[in-house]
């Protein structure tokens, strides 16, 4: 009996869909015919893939309401947030069509006779796999650099998510040669599969660092190139310079923004003593007005663990000075939390919580603020919130991170690569480096007959 998936309202707990788990014997036929149209893809004129990349993402465009709403409904993502999505999907497809076909090379003068070439070749097959708290932009990214650069690509959408991925891919794959982009749905056995499978040359997974680890062993066994964004545990730093009321109004957004579940939201936060009380007093009403503009979390299953970690934090000692119990009624609502006197031995300091819970500690200075902060096995990114620029450089040298965002917590120029360490992953996601993770390069050494 084939097994599935039952997608939730998150608002309401009412069944959206019933995905059918793909079966092994079908996952591995859609690695087989990825593998196969693979040669022919890869031949396939640069600016002949990129103008099939940028007339999906047209396609794209064209239903973003339809897609909008389906994420809604499956992840309860605002709508507008969900639209914001979709947005940054297309202009990231047309970004990799600008880019594929200018796709760095480059020749290098041996003797007068010889020349050493230096090519980029697509790498074969590409296992993309996806989360599902922004399903369209982050899947936007990794299947349009694979494909620009001549890869074919076996796609398996969050779980979560799975109407909203296949609906996306589905207008990808429409606009390419058969067999160059295969959707797979399923849960970890079915990532599991594609991380195992001997014809797959490089496994690319946005989610959890537990799932991130298991597929890095299987690729190193096997030699497989693995690309991993598995989340972070983001510190915001607030200087005793800056206006209390400004640094509470970015605290919050960062901590808040789509119920917490972005990759970079602020997930604790070390403000300098000297400005504290004002601002957790402002962060506290930030928190009201929140209340009302997010969403539910995933689901329960997703809101019970944000919950375990603040109860974990108060019988430890921390105070709920908002927020802090989940929301009445049906659904998988959480209502915006700020949480002080935290401290590093709580999971909402040292874990993501991936939820809109602002883990506030007071430090004595900037010093402290900035060595606690750097105390993290994770190493996505971080924001600094200072008037002093000596500060502010001591910052984004220090910090062990891959982005380091000053007094801004989303600020970031468009197109902008992104590199995590440690527990975070490993490899660039987005941004033109994107292109180089998949592909690798072929040195040819030309020289005449004897």
């Amino acid at each position: 009996m084939t097994k599935v998936i039952n997608v939730l309202d998150p608002r309401t707990g009412d069944r959206v869909t019933q995905v059918p788990i793909t079966e092994p014997a079908d996952c591995d036929e859609a690695i087989r015919r990825a593998a196969e149209a693979a040669p022919g893809w890869a031949r396939t004129p640069p600016a002949e893939r990129a103008a099939a990349i940028a007339a999906a993402a047209a396609d794209v465009r064209a239903v973003a309401r339809e897609l909008a709403e389906l994420n809604e409904r499956e992840t309860g993502k605002l709508r507008d947030d969900a639209l914001g999505g979709v947005d940054a999907g297309v202009g990231t497809l047309m970004q990799y069509a600008q880019l594929g076909p200018l796709h760095r090379g480059r020749g290098l003068q041996g003797g007068w006779s010889a020349t050493d070439l230096m090519v980029p070749q697509p790498r074969g097959v590409v296992a993309v796999l996806t989360s599902w708290n922004d399903p369209v932009a982050v899947a936007a990214g990794l299947l349009g650099a694979a494909l620009v650069t001549g890869n074919t690509v076996v796609h398996k959408p969050s779980e979560r998510s799975p109407q909203t991925g296949r609906r996306f891919a589905e207008l990808l794959a429409a606009r390419l040669p058969d067999g160059v982009l295969q959707i797979v749905d399923g849960d970890e056995t079915v990532g599991t599969r594609l991380a195992e499978a001997e014809r797959v040359d490089v496994v690319a997974h946005v989610g959890s660092s537990a799932a991130g680890r298991d597929i890095a062993r299987a690729c190193a066994e096997r030699g497989a190139k693995v690309l991993l964004e598995n989340g972070g545990n983001d510190a915001l730093i607030v200087d005793a310079d800056v206006d209390p009321a400004w640094a509470a109004g970015q605290a919050a957004l960062g901590a808040f923004a789509n119920a917490g579940q972005i990759c970079v939201s602020v997930e604790r936060i070390y403000v300098v003593q000297s400005i504290a009380d004002a601002f957790v007093g402002a962060l506290a009403g930030e928190a009201a007005s929140w209340a009302e503009r997010i969403g539910p979390l995933v689901d329960e299953r997703h809101r019970d663990q944000v919950h375990a970690h603040v109860e974990d934090a108060v019988r430890r000692g921390a105070h709920v000075l908002a927020g802090g119990e989940p929301g009445p009624g049906p659904g998988a609502f959480y209502p915006p939390t700020v949480l002080t006197d935290c401290t590093p031995d709580m999971l909402v300091m040292s874990e993501e919580t991936f939820g809109p819970v602002a883990a506030v500690r007071m430090v004595p200075d900037f010093a402290s603020a900035l060595a606690e902060a750097a105390d993290d096995r994770y190493g996505l990114a971080a924001t600094v919130l200072t008037a002093d620029m000596a500060h502010a450089q001591e910052a984004w040298h220090s910090l062990p991170v891959g982005t380091v965002k000053i007094n801004n917590v989303f600020g970031g120029a468009p197109g902008g690569a992104s590199q995590p360490r440690r527990a975070s992953g490993t490899g660039f996601g987005f941004g033109p480096e994107l292109l180089d993770e998949m592909t690798t390069m072929k040195v040819v050494h030309w020289s005449p007959p004897a």
